[in-house]
């Protein structure tokens, strides 16, 4: 029993870290460039509540569970599949840190622009460039562990 609710959380958790991910990249971009600056401020404040709430404790579970996991099944923690779900963990990991910030900054770049009436700042544009670049990795790293994490490939 405590091994399927180990296993249930698990991967309730690569779910909600792939999701959240796939649902935030959709809605920041689609209102990146051509929605008004409210639209954008609506969508930067939604994304870094999704974060806040979904993302985060998906990504301390993750660990968490997985290395319970480990233990509790008997799988050797150094298995070449597992070693690389734990550096695709850190990619993501290093990734999405950077994002998360980025998202904080923009949504208050977005908020001092309504705030004001003034345009939005180049350092915005270049905030979202960076944001999308650092999201490809981030999100691949995430399919991949995923895929790993399914098929434990015997290499």
């Amino acid at each position: 029993m405590f091994l399927d609710v180990l296993r249930f959380v698990h991967i309730v958790g690569a779910t909600v870290l792939l999701g959240s991910g796939a649902a935030i990249a959709f809605l920041m971009f689609q209102h990146a460039l051509d929605a008004s600056i409210e639209a954008r401020l609506a969508v930067a404040r939604s994304t870094v509540a999704a974060d806040l709430y979904f993302t985060t404790p998906a990504v301390i579970l993750q660990p968490l569970s997985g290395a319970i996991l480990v233990v509790v099944t008997g799988y050797d923690p150094t298995q070449l599949w597992l070693v690389a779900t734990y550096v695709l963990f850190v990619v993501a990991g290093l990734c999405w840190l950077p994002v998360v910030w980025i998202q904080v900054r923009m949504r208050r770049l977005l908020a001092s622009a309504v705030a004001t009436g003034q345009p939005l700042p180049v350092q915005y544009e270049r905030l979202f460039r960076i944001w999308f670049i650092l999201g490809w990795p981030a999100f691949a790293s995430v399919v991949a562990i995923i895929y790993l994490m399914v098929t434990k490939p015997v290499w």
